[in-house]
C-alpha cells in the first residue's frame, strides 16, 4: 500500500470512529476451530489440555488453550512455548503445534513443557497483527494490561518458575504493505518504510542477553532454513545485529511476550515465509527446531 492510509486523517491519531471503520473492514479468512482446536484435540491423548481464558468478541467467542506434559514434576525446569501472539504469523502457531506433536516427548522426564500455540485467535482468523480493538498484543504484556489475550497468558504463567521461553513469530511482506502503514495512521504519525530481513532471525533481551544461547539456536536452524543477513549498516529492522541473525530489544520495557516471565533463556523467533528461498513447511520446521535447540542448550547449561 502506498500513499495515505485509507482510514483516518494524516497527523491525527485514531478515535473510536476510525477504529470502528477499521474493524468493519476485517474479514475472517480461516478457522481457528478447524486449524488449531482440531490439532489440540488430536494432541489431547498425549497432553493435559488446559483452558486458560475465553475471549468475547460478539458474535465470536474464543477459548484459549494450553498443552502441558502429563508427567509434570515440580522438581523439573519449565519450558514455555508461545505462538500466535500476532495471529497472522502462521508458523508461530503451527510451529508450536509441530513441536508438541513431533518433539515434546523427547524431553519427557527432563523438563516440564507448557505450550500456548495460539494466543490471539481473532487475529489468526483474520490474518491480522492486532486485536479487534486495534491494539498490538505484543506491546501489551505489562502489569495491569487491559488486553485480555495478554492478561490471560500472564495469569497462566504467573505461578511458574520458567527456565526457557520461546515466543514464535514471523515477519511478512504485509508488515510493510499493511501493518506498518496502519500503525502509523492509528498513531497519527508518518509511515517510515523499512526492509524486511530475508530469513530466520532471533530477538534477544537487551537487559539480560544470552549470546551463546542464541548462537546455538541459529546453528541448529541454519540446517533447516537460511538465516537473515545484516544490511549494509550491520542492522536488521533498523536495529544493530549482535551476532549472526540476532538483534536485541528491551523485552519488559516494550511489553513483549518474550518478557512475560523472568526465564534465564528467552527469545523471540522470526521467520520470513514470503521469501522465495523457503516455504510454509520449512518455516514450521524451523520454529520447531528452534525450540528443540533452545531446550537442549538450556538443559546443558542450567
Amino acid at each position: 500500500m502506498t500513499g495515505t492510509y485509507p482510514i483516518g486523517t494524516p497527523g491525527q491519531p485514531w478515535g473510536d470512529l476510525e477504529k470502528a471503520a477499521w474493524l468493519s473492514k476485517q474479514v475472517r479468512h480461516r478457522s481457528y476451530s478447524a486449524d488449531v482446536l482440531s490439532e489440540i484435540e488430536r494432541l489431547r491423548a498425549r497432553f493435559d489440555v488446559h483452558q486458560y481464558g475465553r475471549l468475547e468478541y460478539p458474535p465470536d467467542r474464543y477459548a484459549l488453550f494450553a498443552l502441558r506434559n502429563r508427567d509434570w514434576r515440580e522438581d523439573l525446569p519449565v519450558v514455555l512455548v508461545t505462538g500466535g501472539v500476532h495471529g497472522y504469523e502462521t508458523s508461530g502457531v503451527h510451529g508450536a503445534l509441530r513441536f508438541a506433536d513431533k518433539h515434546a516427548a523427547d524431553y519427557d522426564g527432563r523438563c516440564n513443557i507448557l505450550i500456548a500455540p495460539c494466543v490471539c485467535p481473532w487475529g489468526y482468523e483474520r490474518i491480522h497483527r492486532w486485536t479487534p480493538h486495534a491494539i498490538d498484543p505484543n506491546r501489551s504484556f505489562k502489569p495491569g494490561t487491559t488486553v485480555e489475550e495478554c492478561a490471560a497468558l500472564m495469569r497462566l504463567v504467573a505461578p511458574l518458575t520458567v527456565l526457557v521461553h520461546l515466543d514464535l513469530h514471523e515477519t511478512t511482506d504485509t508488515d510493510e504493505s499493511e501493518f506498518g502503514p496502519a500503525l502509523a495512521a492509528r498513531d497519527g504519525k508518518p509511515h517510515k518504510p523499512g526492509t524486511i530481513p530475508d530469513g530466520f532471525y532471533l530477538v534477544d533481551d537487551t537487559v539480560s542477553p544470552q549470546p551463546e544461547f542464541h548462537a546455538a539456536i541459529i546453528a541448529a536452524v541454519e540446517k533447516v532454513t537460511h538465516i537473515a543477513p545484516s544490511d549494509r549498516k550491520g542492522k536488521m529492522i533498523d536495529t544493530d545485529t549482535v551476532g549472526a541473525g540476532v538483534i536485541r530489544y528491551p523485552f519488559h520495557e516494550l511489553g513483549l511476550c518474550a518478557g512475560v516471565t523472568s526465564a534465564k533463556y528467552r527469545t523471540t523467533t522470526e521467520v520470513y515465509p514470503d521469501s522465495p528461498r523457503t516455504n510454509p513447511e520449512e518455516c514450521n520446521e524451523a520454529q520447531a527446531v528452534a525450540v528443540c535447540a533452545a531446550i537442549d542448550f538450556a538443559l546443558a547449561h542450567p
